[in-house]
């Protein structure tokens, strides 16, 4: 191989191990697995904001996953991981937020949202029914017996002048 072919060469096989490298996360007990998934899914990195622990590369993240793999080491539930979690970085860090006096709002918002939204489209369409079924509201329109005269006296120049 020539030396001008081998520094590409070299450049693609070292990025291949640098995007290829994966997180091996040792666990005494192999139970521990599922739930230590499950948490890493469900909880938020607080530097990336968008993205859970398992998809973000961080230095946060490593540290958090680093951390519920000791807790769950220490034999401490699920619940417990994430309410020491949210003491020390917020209620963010958790996706789905507990439903308590401060987060009532974003609980009970979306059903007061949807029945306001249902009562409006309710009201219309009765409203619109109304009056399409008033027989006084004729669709056609009245004209005076002297606009129908001056009505007429248009047309007629407008023939006469054809």
């Amino acid at each position: 191989m020539r030396a001008g072919m081998l520094f590409p060469a070299m450049v693609v096989l070292w990025s291949g191990l640098a995007f290829g490298q994966t997180e091996v996360v040792e666990f005494s007990n192999e139970s521990l697995r599922p739930r230590y998934q499950q948490l890493i899914e469900e909880l938020r990195c607080p530097k990336c904001q968008n993205q859970n622990l398992a998809d973000s590369n961080s230095a946060i993240a490593v540290d958090l996953r680093l951390q519920i793999q000791s807790l769950l080491e220490q034999q401490n539930s699920n619940a417990e991981i994430k309410s020491y979690l949210a003491e020390r970085y917020s209620d963010f860090i958790l996706y789905r937020p507990l439903v308590d006096r401060r987060t009532l709002f974003l609980w009970v918002a979306p059903i007061f949202f949807m029945l306001f939204a249902a009562t409006a489209m309710v009201l219309l369409l009765r409203r619109q029914r109304r009056i399409s079924d008033d027989p006084g509201n004729d669709p056609q329109i009245v004209i005076s017996d002297a606009d129908q005269q001056r009505l007429a006296q248009l047309l007629n120049t407008r023939n006469d002048r054809r």
